[in-house]
């Protein structure tokens, strides 16, 4: 219960992460069916979901889904036993782990990504409408009176209607935030004079939407923000895991994508992150799958190089 109370909290404060669920334990395993962990963007593990080796492959594996935004039924067995071609085996990932005790885990992992974020700026009707039309088609809609409300590093859109008001200072940090999508409400007139006045480059200027939303012939504000949200669904912002943390600018870099060492033992894909078995020799650092690979290597590191 505790895992989940803070499953929730993660939610709460828009922190990714992949819930791990053990749904078959095959002995001999120190996991059992009910099992629960974490995966959280920094490749940390709250709760159990097996040993150390199980442990490596699930976090591997759950840091990958976070890029991903899907969901998979992982199956952990020490045999390489090839691809698994049986009946309903689509959607299901079988990864060979020589270093396990001899079970094999069945293991579910649900990523839970935020739901796409919509930042608004400003007082007005738009601005109002914007959020509601956001939330009626699944996403979340956030509305900041003034320019102080710092941006999300996880918001897939930054629109600005705040009828001449800080709309280049926003406008530039959403540019320099590298946010996916970025609209200006405001006529093709003035939208043209705010861009000019822009200290940005021509490439620049050229990510953001000015006049926001698409032309359906929208009169009304409810019917201009439903424009503005379509645009943006056209241009499918693409949603994935900020770095840990609810990070706000001054703004970090996008995450990359995941960083992958061998096992110089068992020759197995581990996640490069803090958390991860490793051992110094000479001056380079290797990455272990588990603790029993990480004592054979350091008891003759000449034996694996």
């Amino acid at each position: 219960m505790n895992l989940l109370i803070r499953a929730d909290q993660l939610r709460e404060g828009r922190t990714p992460f992949v819930l791990a669920t053990v749904v078959r334990a095959e002995r001999p395993t120190s996991a059992k069916a009910g099992d629960r962990a974490l995966v959280l963007p920094d490749g940390t593990i709250e709760g159990f979901v097996g040993g150390t080796c199980a442990e490596s492959t699930v976090r591997l594996q759950g840091l990958r889904l976070l890029e991903t935004g899907e969901s998979t039924l992982l199956r952990i067995t020490p045999d390489d036993e090839g691809p698994d071609d049986r009946p309903g085996a689509e959607g299901l990932l079988t990864v060979a782990n020589p270093c396990l005790s001899g079970g094999t885990l069945e293991i579910f992992l649900e990523a839970m990504i935020p739901a796409p974020l919509v930042f608004v700026y400003g007082e007005a009707p738009v601005a109002r409408s914007l959020p509601d039309v956001a939330r009626a088609v699944g996403w979340e809609g956030f509305r900041a009176a003034d320019a102080q409300t710092p941006i999300p590093l996880d918001a897939s859109a930054v629109v600005v209607a705040s009828h001449g008001r800080d709309e280049a200072e926003i406008l530039t940090a959403a540019v320099k935030a590298r946010i996916p999508y970025i609209a200006l409400v405001a006529s093709r007139k003035r939208a043209a004079a705010v861009l000019a006045e822009l200290e940005l480059s021509d490439t620049e200027k050229a990510t953001i939407h000015a006049p926001a939303g698409l032309d359906i012939g929208a009169r009304t504000a409810p019917e201009i923000a439903l424009s503005v949200l379509a645009e943006i669904i056209s241009k499918r912002p693409r949603q994935t895991a900020p770095p840990p943390g609810r990070v706000m600018l001054p703004l970090l870099e996008k995450p990359s994508a995941v960083q992958i060492a061998k096992d110089p033992v068992c020759n197995m894909d581990v996640a490069v992150v803090p958390d991860a078995l490793h051992y110094q020799h000479e001056g380079t650092v290797y990455y272990f799958c588990g603790t029993g690979c990480r004592r054979a290597f350091a008891d003759a590191p000449a034996r694996y190089l």
